[in-house]
């Protein structure tokens, strides 16, 4: 029996995970669509809260083509729709670091992308389709930094697991960037605007009826507790079933905090 069979009637909103939690980037873990379907059956709202560096309706788009049903959550809240209209309010050409199809997701939204060397701030939504580890990247970084670029970091995740292969995400690179001495913004957990926006599309309700669902001890995990929410800790996602740290709390200044519960996933 799982601690999910029968959650505390006080958490009327949940906060969810995706990478890591509904799916691995290939296939939807199992048992998800019928725990989302209960809980919405048990009229609980459902907010999938992910970093994905796009907006939510190309995350609703990746989760159809995995078969995740669209009656599974009321509202999805991304990181990259907070990037995007930040960068799109700034009225200029940025720079850019991911693949084709996250550079599609930021014209179509607004968001003009420079076409040459001279711009003074940087979309990064992740790795590119050539060049796939982090170092790779260090050269251009070391420009930018000196020349005083603000990077702006669509998804503070620094890893993913894809099928059961670590991939490295754009949290990855802004903390390459920041050590070169370069200036990063970020949006998405663990930062608090992102949890902002998620309580907004639930209706705004008391942090104490919320709960959040994930595996990402230096994203979902650490920015709910900080947010003041209640959370339960996934560990068959990104940290691979290794127990919840004892000291996480004492780290991170929370005393003796720790989640509702543990559990393997969401079945």
């Amino acid at each position: 029996m799982s601690a999910l069979d029968a959650l505390d009637p006080r958490y009327r909103t949940i906060f969810c995970d995706v990478w890591g939690v509904v799916h691995d980037g290939v296939t939807l873990y199992p048992g998800v669509v019928d725990r989302l379907r209960q809980w919405r059956g048990e009229e609980r709202r459902i907010i999938l809260l992910t970093n994905a560096p796009r907006p939510a309706a190309s995350v609703a788009a990746q989760l159809g083509r995995l078969g995740l049903p669209s009656d599974c959550w009321d509202h999805i809240a991304t990181s990259g729709e907070a990037g995007i209209a930040a960068l799109a309010a700034l009225g200029r050409p940025v720079g850019f670091i991911g693949t084709a199809a996250d550079a599609k997701d930021l014209t179509e939204h607004g968001v003009a992308l420079a076409e040459d060397k001279d711009f003074t701030d940087l979309a990064c939504a992740g790795i590119d389709e050539v060049r796939r580890e982090v170092g790779d990247y260090r050269a251009e970084l070391e420009q930018m930094a000196k020349r005083g670029v603000t990077m702006h970091c669509l998804n503070p995740d620094k890893m993913v697991v894809r099928g059961g292969v670590a991939e490295p995400c754009a949290g990855a690179i802004a903390e390459l960037y920041q050590a070169l001495g370069g200036t990063v913004a970020y949006y998405g957990k663990p930062h608090p605007a992102i949890y902002d926006h998620a309580m907004h599309l639930a209706g705004d309700p008391p942090c104490d009826s919320v709960l959040m669902i994930g595996d990402a001890l230096e994203t979902d995990i650490l920015g709910a507790a900080l947010y003041g929410l209640d959370v339960v800790f996934v560990t068959g996602g990104i940290h691979r079933g290794n127990a919840f740290p004892t000291d996480f709390g004492a780290r991170h200044g929370l005393g003796t905090w720790q989640p509702v519960a543990v559990v393997d996933g969401l079945a």
